[in-house]
């Protein structure tokens, strides 16, 4: 593992404060990133579920720290695709979480998969996502 529980989360809430709104880190290993996301009102959509750019807002995020777990902190690792699939309706004013796993880390892309859980529902997803992340090129120095 290329960096700390710590020094992510640090990174995180100094270099990507808006992050905050779309999850909080929990756990972070070798490739992999637990995140929770507690939801109010403004996560709800109407009929009262929570609103799906909510849920890819916390698998991106969760799939970032779980590709900076596995590269280190390179803030312009940026996602250039999600595919994310609604499978059951998770709980209102309930927290979501996260499990994020990188399945290939490159030179110059990462791929992973991310299952978000409703807490207090049932223990089945609701929803999974499958995520491309581009990594920038590494300066040489002369």
């Amino acid at each position: 593992m290329k960096i700390t529980f710590e020094e992510l989360d640090s990174f995180l809430k100094e270099q990507f404060p808006q992050g905050a709104a779309y999850g909080s880190l929990r756990k972070l290993g070798d490739g992999w990133a637990e995140m929770s996301l507690d939801v109010d009102d403004g996560h709800l959509r109407p009929g009262g579920t929570v609103s799906g750019p909510a849920m890819m807002g916390l698998a991106d995020v969760a799939l970032y720290a779980a590709l900076l777990s596995k590269i280190g902190l390179v803030p312009l690792a940026v996602t250039t695709n999600l595919n994310i699939n609604f499978l059951r309706k998770p709980a209102a004013h309930k927290p979501l979480w996260a499990k994020a796993t990188m399945l290939k880390v490159g030179r110059t892309m990462g791929v992973g998969e991310v299952f978000v859980y409703s807490e207090g529902g049932e223990e089945e997803p609701v929803a999974h996502s499958t995520m491309t992340y581009s990594i920038p090129p590494k300066k040489h120095e002369n």
